[in-house]
Formats: C-alpha cells, structure tokens, sequence
C-alpha cells in the first residue's frame, strides 16, 4: 500500500498533547445574548490510538510516573513555566520571565497572573511551591521527577522552593545546576491543583476526573484504565506558551486516547479511519498504513536502546567478560535485519540528536568481534565446556540474567533472540526471563540480575546522571564509580556549552572501554496520522502535540 513519509520536525512541548478523541456526532445549543437560540455547532473531536502499556499500573501521577507515556498522556493537563524551542532556546510560559542570579544558584521567576486551575483554584507563587514540595516528598517516592529538579536525599542540588510574593517565586541551589530549565520544560514538572494535593494525594497515581487536575487545555473528564481517557478542551484556556503558533482554546473539543496495545490493531484503526492518528509504530508496521494516512519519524535524543549491565552482580564483575559480551554479537545485522535500515545502529550511551553532547568518534568502534570475544573469555578462564556447549569455570557456567518487564514488543523480542544465538556460539548462555511487573521490581530494586534493557530519552544529556552516578535511580549497579560521579556533577554545574559537551564525551568514551551501558539502536518515535489532521506538532522526543490539532473538518 502506498504511503508518504517524513521525518517530523523537532517542536517542542507547545501546550497540549497526545489526547484524543472518539469522533462525537453531538451538537450543542447556546444561547445569544438576546437568549436566543443559535444554530447548533457539531463537537469536533480528534481520536488518538497509542500502545499504553502499564499506564493503569500506577503511573498516572505526573510526579511519580518516570514512562514516556504518562508524560505523552498527561501532558494535555499539565503546563510548564517555560518551554524549550528546537534551537534549545527556552521562552515563557506560565512564568512570564525569569531572573538568574550571578553566581547561578538562585531562579527568580515572574509568574502570569490570569491562570486557574481545571477546579478554579488560582495559579500561583504558593501553587509552584506546593507542587515542588510534592516532587522532594519522600511519600511522593519521585525519581524522574525529582531528578529533572536536582533533589537526591543525598548529594542533590536543589535547596527549596521560595515565595516572594503573590505571582514571585525563587528556585534555590546548593551549587549551579545547569540542566534546570530544560527539566522545567518537561510535564513531569507540570503544575496540580494545590487542592488536590492537599485533599488527594493518595490518589494521584490511580488518576481521574477531579484527581488529574492541572491548568492545561485540556480537562481529563473520562478515565476507563486500559481502555480510554476521554479530554474535553479547557474553556478558560489562554496561556499557551510564547513559541506555540495555535493560541486560546484547543482546536479540538474533545480529544480521546485509545489504548490499544496491539501494534497490528493500531494499524488496522488507522487504516480503517477508526482513529485519527496513531503512534508506537515500529518501521516495519508504519510501512503497512494505507493510502492518505502519512508517517512521521523522529529521531530520539538521550539514550538509546542499551542493554544495561550490573557489574556488581555475577559474570560481569570482570571487565574481559564485558568486553566480550558486548563484541560477542552482532548487533548491525539484527537491527538493519528487523528495523529494515529505519533505526540506525548505536554505538555510544548517547544518540546522535542529543544537543551538545554526542561523541561521534565512538562510532564503528567497537564491531562484533566474536574471535576476539572468545580470546577474552578464556583469558578470564571461562576455558572448559559443559554438555551443551557453553563456557563453564570452577564447574559454574557462564551464564547472566537478563530481565525484561511485560509487556515486551515483538521487534525486541526477535533482537533479544538474535542476541541469544549469538552469544551461545561463543559459549555464552544468555538467560531472558520476561516478567510481570511485580516480579521485575523485585530483582530490579535489590538489584539481582546481570542485565536490563530501556532506552531513555531526553534532550540533556544529564539523563546519563541517572544512569551512571552513584545512587542514581536508574543505575543497575551496586558499584559506585567516583570519577563519572565527578565528571556528571561537574557537567551539572558548568552553564557553557562547549564544556559540558566536552565532560559528556568523556563520559561516553569512559562507558566505552568499560561496558557498562551497552548500546543497541537509536530509536525513532513513528506516529501515523490521517492527511485530514491539520496542527499537529511534535516535541524533541517525537511526542504527538494536540493542542493545535484537528480533523480540519
């Protein structure tokens, strides 16, 4: 079937997002200022059909949720002070403008002062406060959130939220903290109502109408988890952000999300003009959509798909095994194989999109090598061979965990095949376990297993602090590494661009010769929608924007 295709240019988070819409044939009467009655206007709507997975399973609060999709969802609630251009300029949003202090550890922001919250409460210096206080609360167990903030029980930056006045409120570091405004862009510091975080707290991770209250275009007036969330646009609305070409009132009246996890289901809704637009497409689905419907494609700043290895469990404490594994299979293959040459191959813990920050000298550099591979594990006396054929040492075989959290996409269960076979050519047993949730966390907190699998997008490249400092809430090792923990802090409090680009490509070179985040594919957000959609934008990670969206009918 023919198709057109095209890379989608990078927006960033203008105000609204991936909500959607069932097509609604309802009509509305309003009266005239001469109470009569005027013509009746159809409801426009727009439907959106997205994967959703575990966004039921707790991740409906903003400030706890670390899944891109709670930030694709929510985002149509939430508003951010200030938003980021694709240049990486940062312009007003509910902060009108903003202030930083000489020796960068002190943001004073100036507030607009005609915003209210969907429940009518009033937008303000105590409501910023309110909910930054919310992201550092212990209870509120945050860590994407609190991360983009600075906040670490310890060795964090942030220092506290302050009131100044009415619509005046100052951010306060211990030491500078470069990444700050691009984590105040993001939803994950989006704004709740503060009488829902003082009356409803608890409930904030289930979500609802009356729970997922925010100042965004869109009011959350219908929640069925795993089926649908059903948006209505927010009357009042008229603070979009200075870079956001739609202004006022959404375009559309009613933007429904359709949680339609099967891949090959999305793409018959597509097809079929049951939804509007439709994302999580992987490139071989997006070439199946039909006439009229057009693909968009963006590349992904952050960190690409990796495999992610604790060394402080097992095997991998020695860095010839590694090595070994990470050469021990070959990786160009299988994705140019299952990806059909549209996600290119990884070869540094950041992908090439992430500003100011990727080391393209690392590319090629380490190719599969299984010769090589097989000299350095029995360098590390993995000599011997068991009955099957695999590696074995003091009777024990070489052997890791790898644990992956349900639900696992069909592409990435084929590369992890792939991955497997060849890994069991070099005598190295590759254990895949798939696990519900509940199960993942208990390895992942305790950390016992060898090997995960995500990737993590973001447009800094602080996103490595997660990942690779000490404590980090994404590091999968119990070893600390006192060099990079330096390296990320003096990346976080250095404001020019140069230098940190320089502190990040030792970080990427460091993670080379040590493998400990391996690198497998740069990911691409595909998103497929109708030619008839009109306003569509997209954020630097490929998010859908539905703000300024509609059918065009």
């Amino acid at each position: 079937m023919s198709h057109s295709s095209r890379v989608a240019p990078p927006v960033l988070p203008t105000a609204a997002i991936a909500a959607l819409v069932i097509t609604l044939g309802a009509c509305a009467s309003q009266p005239n200022e001469g109470d009569q009655a005027v013509e009746a206007q159809p409801v426009s709507s727009l439907t959106f059909a997205i994967e959703g997975g575990n966004l039921s399973a707790g991740h409906m609060d903003i400030h706890s949720s670390q899944l891109d999709v709670a930030a694709l969802v929510l985002r149509n609630s939430f508003d951010s002070l200030v938003s980021q251009e694709a240049s990486g300029d940062f312009v007003p949003w509910l902060a009108e403008s903003w202030t930083i202090s000489d020796d960068e550890r002190r943001y004073t922001f100036q507030l607009r002062q005609d915003v209210t919250f969907h429940d009518g409460e009033p937008f303000n210096a105590e409501a910023v406060k309110a909910n930054f206080d919310h992201v550092v609360d212990p209870e509120t167990a945050s860590a994407q959130a609190a991360s983009l903030i600075g906040y670490a029980e310890e060795g964090g930056y942030y220092e506290g939220t302050e009131v100044l006045g009415e619509y005046e409120v100052a951010v306060n570091f211990r030491q500078p903290y470069a990444p700050f405004l691009q984590g105040l862009s993001q939803p994950q510091l989006g704004f709740y109502s503060p009488k829902v975080l003082e009356q409803s707290a608890e409930d904030l991770k289930a979500g609802g109408p009356g729970i997922t209250v925010g100042t965004g275009p869109f009011v959350l007036s219908e929640y069925t988890p795993d089926q649908e969330l059903v948006f209505t646009a927010n009357p009042d609305y008229d603070w979009a952000p200075a870079n956001s070409e739609h202004q006022g009132r959404a375009a559309s009246d009613v933007l429904t999300i359709a949680i339609i996890p099967e891949t090959a289901s999305r793409v018959g809704a597509i097809n079929g003009g049951d939804v509007d637009v439709a994302a999580d497409f992987t490139p071989d689905m997006a070439a199946q959509v039909a006439e009229g419907v057009e693909t968009y494609s963006t590349e992904m700043p952050g960190i690409p798909y990796s495999l992610y290895i604790n060394e402080g469990n097992g095997v991998f404490a020695d860095e010839r095994v590694r090595e070994a594994f990470s050469i021990g299979f070959d990786a160009t293959e299988a994705i140019e194989g299952i990806y059909l040459d549209q996600f290119s191959r990884a070869w540094s813990a950041l992908g090439p999109t992430t500003p100011n920050a990727y080391d393209a000298s690392l590319e090629g550099s380490w190719p599969y090598n299984p010769e090589k591979a097989n000299q350095l594990l029995d360098e590390a006396g993995w000599t011997e061979r068991d009955d099957e054929g695999f590696r074995t040492k003091d009777g024990e075989r070489l052997s890791a965990r790898w644990i992956a959290y349900t639900p696992v996409p069909d592409d990435r269960a084929s590369l992890a095949n792939f991955i497997q076979s060849d890994l069991q050519d070099i005598g190295f047993d590759l254990v895949r376990e798939v696990l519900e949730p509940a199960q993942y966390m208990e390895s992942y907190v305790p950390r016992e297993f060898d090997i995960a699998d995500w990737s993590f997008s973001g447009p800094d490249a602080d996103v490595l602090r997660s990942h690779l400092q000490t404590g980090g809430y994404q590091n999968v090792s119990t070893v600390s590494k006192p060099e990079i923990d330096q390296l990320l802090s003096d990346a976080v409090a250095t404001s020019s661009p140069s230098e940190r680009e320089g502190l990040y490509q030792r970080i990427q070179q460091w993670n080379a010769e040590n493998n400990l985040i391996v690198p497998l594919y740069v990911p691409s957000e595909i998103t497929a929608a109708h030619q008839s959609v009109q306003g569509l934008e997209f954020d630097l990670y490929g998010r859908a924007l539905f703000y300024g969206a509609s059918t065009g009918q």
